[in-house]
């Protein structure tokens, strides 16, 4: 039962593999461009992608590569070409498996177990995984990783955002003292202020919000910062960290 992506631009295949998937208890998204693949890869909750070499706009080679940079989600591809060289270049470039077309279900589903297996992922996986990430309301935040969500949404932060959000988001509610702020995020003994707030301005701006219409980081006058999911603010969440 994992979430799987189907790569494939021949709509009979592509058909044949949502169904046979589908029928396994697998939750399957499929497209049949290299562009849309990369969408996917980029915005979804991935377990492993299924990927075709001959797509319409890229090849698929050239999409691992991509993908490769992009996130370490396992790929098995799925193609009618059965050149040894190429074979053992791609796993070389990072493809997962190499299944040549035609292939039986059976053998699908014995590769993409085995490929879960090998890689952590799927149901199981992703309760270890989980166990890291920082969940505030609709913000998740994986340290280890180093993404950051909104919703659906990726946040492109900066070294220092990331690390001023995860740091607040693991202590919600809490009033943060700026000493602390730049004790812990910018291990720094004293310093300016303003570094602090430029920073927070900024975080501001790609959480969608602002100092006088906060979402998640609320200034409490004279003690710090805090961060709490919207709607929860109020005056009895207001006990500092540290004074």
């Amino acid at each position: 039962m994992a979430n799987v992506l189907v790569v494939e631009d021949d709509a009979s295949v592509r058909s044949a593999l949502i169904r046979h998937l589908t029928d396994a208890q697998h939750t399957v998204r499929s497209v049949g461009t290299a562009l849309e693949a990369l969408r996917e890869v980029s915005s979804q909750c991935l377990d492993v992608v299924i990927l075709d070499l001959g797509l319409p706009d890229l090849d698929g080679s050239e999409v691992l590569k991509m993908m490769r940079g992009m996130t370490d989600i396992p790929v098995i591809i799925a193609t009618a070409r059965d050149d040894e060289a190429e074979i053992v270049r791609l796993l070389n470039n990072g493809a997962d498996d190499y299944l040549t077309k035609p292939f039986s279900v059976e053998q699908l589903s014995a590769r993409l177990a085995a490929v879960l297996r090998r890689t952590g992922r799927g149901p199981l996986g992703r309760e270890q995984e989980d166990a890291g990430l920082v969940r505030v309301h609709d913000l998740c935040i994986d340290p280890l990783r180093r993404r950051a969500t909104l919703g659906e949404r990726p946040l492109e932060l900066s070294r220092r955002e990331f690390d001023l959000l995860t740091f607040l988001a693991q202590r919600p509610g809490l009033v943060v003292s700026r000493r602390d702020l730049l004790a812990e995020v910018w291990q720094q003994s004293y310093g300016d202020d303003q570094t602090i707030d430029v920073h927070l301005s900024w975080l501001r701006r790609k959480l969608g919000e602002t100092a006088a219409q906060p979402r998640y980081l609320h200034t409490v006058r004279g003690v710090g910062i805090k961060l709490e999911p919207p709607g929860a603010a109020g005056p009895a969440a207001t006990t500092a960290l540290s004074a």
